[in-house]
């Protein structure tokens, strides 16, 4: 028998969680969860419990957050030709500019000390 795969506070996961989104909703998970950092089980635990989502900067993030920047000028670029903003580009502005401000801040906290 294998051993237990424990989380980083030592419980163990047994219990298995599983509901439908649509295509859009899964989308837009898959780039909050990209964003974030984290891992999905780990993203989705943490919104569902209303835990702070702290985004670490790492290559992934910034990654992440160069490919969800390219997509808004891409969306951006085609409402020139007319057309609306969807809920699902909102959201995503929403959470680059927070992580944006929170880079902002914690920047000038750094040069402060």
């Amino acid at each position: 028998m294998s051993a237990k795969n424990l989380d980083t506070k030592g419980r163990f996961r047994s219990v298995t969680v599983g509901f439908r989104v649509s295509p859009e909703e899964g989308d837009l998970l898959d780039r909050m969860v990209a964003l974030s950092g984290l891992t999905k089980q780990d993203y989705i635990i943490d919104r569902l419990l209303n835990r702070e989502i702290i985004v670490q900067g790492n290559p992934r993030v910034f990654k992440a957050l160069k490919h969800q920047l390219t997509a808004v000028l891409t969306e951006l670029k085609r409402l020139e030709c007319g057309g609306d903003v969807s809920d699902e580009m909102y959201t995503v502005i929403a959470q680059i500019s927070a992580i944006m401000n929170d880079m902002k801040e914690e920047s000038a906290w750094t040069e402060k000390k």
